[in-house]
């Protein structure tokens, strides 16, 4: 049987082969955030189905392809789409695209996602940057034999996301007049979304939003050693005392519309990083 390592080393291989720039920094298009391709200066596309051992989505808006290019003259590698727990994937499945950026040669990864807000204070098609995570998905992707020359087998979470990538984000948004949020993001095994109950738990617990997705692939990256970046857009408020029923079609189109300003900051990040700040 096929070892996890060698799996994720010909699938590297396989995109190797294929693509013309070697990529420094990972981008993760979240669940209605696929249009923030349109930022890239495209070099190759290459379809999740395609490549070796790679796990495809099976979600609406999460397009399903590895994007190759350049933003604010920087080598990128961009999912336009992931996969998630919940569509019955290991963990070692869902963070196989991170293991692959790994070996590519990755070492900054900005992640997004769309969430529920949960901190009162939010709004609707805001984007909070994340300050840290609470894992509640009831498991870990770094379970099962620690891969040495991966990563440590304790990784400390402490400053799982990078503080000087998130005040670049802070100043970015500020010159761009971008309203940014800032705190923590919570993780649900999913699909099925939160309960009054849950809610309540949440908040006492110090969530400020609430998903299904990013909390692996942190861990994974932070496990990589890559520095972490990461923005939630705010699809729709979870208010205990006043719930509404969230519908998909409605999460997806506040993200579409938000997307435009967070393609924005990610370019403007990713601009100062090419003069030096946050590497």
């Amino acid at each position: 049987m096929e070892s996890y390592r060698n799996k994720v080393l010909q699938a590297a291989k396989f995109i190797q082969e294929r693509i013309k720039i070697a990529p420094s920094i990972g981008f993760v298009m979240g669940t209605g955030l696929s249009e923030m391709a349109d930022v890239i200066e495209i070099s190759e596309k290459i379809d999740y189905q395609d490549i070796p051992y790679f796990p495809v989505s099976t979600v609406q808006t999460h397009r399903g392809r590895l994007i190759f290019g350049i933003i604010s003259g920087r080598n990128v590698v961009a999912m336009q789409g992931r996969v998630h727990f919940y569509e019955g994937y290991h963990m070692r499945d869902v963070t196989f695209p991170i293991r692959v950026m790994q070996t590519l040669g990755v070492s900054v990864l900005i992640i997004t996602n769309a969430a529920g807000g949960i901190n009162p204070l939010f709004s609707t098609g805001d984007i909070m940057l994340i300050a840290d995570h609470i894992n509640l998905m009831g498991t870990n992707p770094l379970i099962g034999p620690n891969e040495d020359t991966w990563g440590p087998r304790f990784p400390d979470m402490s400053q799982a996301y990078d503080g000087g990538l998130m005040a670049l984000a802070e100043k970015v948004a500020l010159e761009q007049k971008i309203r940014l949020q800032k705190g923590v993001y919570v993780a649900l095994p999913g699909p099925s979304l939160e309960t009054g109950a849950e809610i309540r738990f949440l908040k006492t617990i110090g969530a400020d939003a609430v998903g299904l997705s990013t909390v692996p692939e942190v861990i994974v990256a932070v496990h990589a050693r890559m520095r972490v970046l990461g923005f939630s857009i705010i699809t729709n408020m979870n208010l205990a005392d006043n719930l509404t029923p969230s519908l998909e079609d409605d999460i997806i189109a506040v993200a579409q519309r938000t997307a435009p300003k967070l393609k924005s900051i990610v370019a403007g990040v990713i601009g100062n990083l090419e003069k030096g700040e946050g590497l």
